[in-house]
């Protein structure tokens, strides 16, 4: 994984897991990779990985079973949808608003973009 200086290592990590949780790699009630798989997989220190796998408990993500490992969390792709949408617009859709203006973009030609781009995925 290329990690990037704008966001904590272990934030990254986790933003990744959760990426898979949405993509169905991970399915609810579901084992992800031991703290040692998962920094090994990424080539990171374990420490690292622990930082990680806490911020996804903590925010209800996944939960440990003590002696078996961690697990996604039955409810857990609806949380990081939740999570994200409200980043998406506490910090995003802001700075687009902004973007939007300066380079006098409307609603209407966005809202004919946005669909352009849906038929094509």
């Amino acid at each position: 994984m290329n990690f990037n200086s704008n966001k904590a290592i272990y934030l990254q990590m986790a933003d990744r897991l959760s990426d898979d949780i949405l993509a169905g790699r991970y399915g609810p009630d579901e084992r992800i990779p031991s703290v040692r798989e998962y920094a090994g997989e990424l080539g990171v220190n374990a420490n690292t990985a622990v930082k990680s796998y806490d911020e996804l408990a903590r925010a209800g993500i996944i939960y440990n079973r003590r002696g078996l490992g961690y697990f996604v969390s039955s409810d857990a792709a609806e949380r990081i949808r939740k999570s994200r949408r409200e980043e998406f617009f506490r910090n995003t859709l802001p700075e687009v608003a902004r973007q939007m203006h300066l380079l006098g973009i409307t609603v209407e030609e966005m809202t004919q973009h946005l669909k352009e781009a849906d038929a094509q995925s």
